[in-house]
Order: C-alpha cells, then sequence, then structure tokens
C-alpha cells in the first residue's frame, strides 16, 4: 500500500480522487493539505467539527453518516458485545467513532468492530485516542456515497492490517456480504444467517434481524459492488 504523500504525487484533483475510490469531492478536507494530514488531525477534527474522518495516504477524508446505517451498527454492536459478554467478555467491540492506525498514514474507523483481548495491549482498553491496532472483525455499513472502489480498496487494506474477517452490510439491498480474504466472499439473504466464522465461534444472527425496523428499499435501487469478485461464492 502507498505511503507516498498524496498531495504530491498527482497531478490533478481527479487523479487524487480517484486515488480514493473515485469518490466525491466533498468529503475530501483540503486543510491539512492532502498527503500531509496525520492521525493527530482525525482526533482534534473530530472534536472541532463533530465530524468523523478517516486518514486515507495523509488524506482526510469524510466518513459518510446515515441514520439507517447508524442504527444497523448499534443493532450489531450490542448483538457483539452480548456474544462477547455471555462467554466471559472475549474482547473490545467498537462503534463508528473507534479508529484504528492500520498503517503509516492511514487510519481507518469501521461502523462495528471486535478486537479481541488477545490482541489488545494489556488486555485493556487503550489510552491512545486512534491506536495502532488492526481488528479481528471490521464491518463496514455501506452508504449510497460509498463507491465500489473506495470500498475496494477498504477491503484491501483491512486484509494487508491482517484483520480475519470483514463485512459489507447493504440496508438498502438488505445482504451481507462476507469475506475472509478479498476474494473469498459469500453474499447472504435477509433469510440467511450470519455466523462469526472462527472469529467469533457460535456468534449467529438471521441477516433479516438487523433491517426489520427499515422500509423496504425500492427495487430500483443498486448498491456499490465490493471486494473484486464477479460471483459471490455460497456455502457449501
Amino acid at each position: 500500500m502507498s505511503t507516498k504523500l498524496a498531495g504530491t504525487d498527482f497531478e490533478s484533483v481527479g487523479d487524487l480522487l480517484a486515488s480514493l475510490g473515485s469518490i466525491s469531492p466533498d468529503r475530501v478536507r483540503m486543510k491539512p493539505t492532502p498527503g500531509r494530514a496525520t492521525a493527530r488531525d482525525v482526533v482534534r477534527l473530530r472534536t472541532k467539527t463533530r465530524r468523523l474522518y478517516e486518514l486515507v495516504d495523509g488524506t482526510l477524508v469524510e466518513k459518510i453518516l446515515g441514520v439507517k446505517e447508524s442504527f444497523v451498527a448499534v443493532c450489531l454492536s450490542t448483538l457483539v458485545s452480548n456474544y462477547s459478554e455471555a462467554r466471559g467478555n472475549l474482547g473490545m467491540v467498537l462503534g463508528a467513532d473507534g479508529p484504528f492506525k492500520l498503517m503509516d498514514k492511514l487510519v481507518r474507523i469501521p461502523d462495528v468492530s471486535f478486537t479481541n483481548w488477545d490482541r489488545v495491549p494489556d488486555r485493556r482498553v487503550p489510552d491512545e485516542p486512534v491506536p495502532e491496532l488492526a481488528p479481528d472483525l471490521a464491518v463496514e455499513i455501506l452508504s449510497e456515497g460509498n463507491t465500489r472502489e473506495e470500498m475496494d480498496r477498504k477491503l484491501k487494506e483491512y486484509f494487508l492490517s491482517e484483520v480475519a474477517l470483514v463485512w459489507f452490510i447493504d440496508p438498502r439491498k438488505r445482504t451481507v456480504r462476507v469475506f475472509t480474504s478479498p476474494d473469498d466472499v459469500t453474499e447472504l439473504s435477509e433469510t440467511d444467517t450470519l455466523d462469526g466464522g472462527d472469529v467469533l465461534p457460535g456468534f449467529e444472527v438471521e441477516v433479516g434481524q438487523l433491517f426489520e425496523q427499515l422500509r423496504p428499499a425500492p427495487k430500483s435501487v443498486k448498491s456499490p459492488k465490493s471486494g473484486g469478485a464477479k460471483k459471490p461464492k455460497k456455502r457449501k
């Protein structure tokens, strides 16, 4: 993954946006200059502007927020937290404002994450606002403004950082895409059961339960396809 200064690598804003996943320019913060921001800016701006920014190659990219996405994230994080506590407190569960410094100049903020205490120093919640740590499970709740290229990039970054399991949850399509690698994906519908695999053994929830309180999405709505796989693999 590139660690060069994004602001000095590209000849145009279009090139920069393409490197970030062809996202909307409205999501890119120009101060600090793209390529020169740090994890400290992520923390500072969360306090100052009440906005969440991820750090991508030293460029601040605003996270997309929405009521539906937040509702699904809270629902899932509660289920995972209850699962963990019922088994003796297995790990740290964070919500949509829990950042991780995955690499140099790279901070990602999953909508839900689970990190086994064995991977956390001293088995205690870190004091640093942006710990240099990668979760075992990273969950992204897809929003309309997320592009396929953006999510493909996130997926690769998570697995390069040794995340073991990634879920892409799409409230509009009411599906969950389960990744155990960037190319190994299973797509689940509302009638399927989502399980925690080796990361959360024994954890299960019917996919439809995550969307019970949401209004049905229009049939014409299309959502970003992620992960680079042409066809999702089916469970055996």
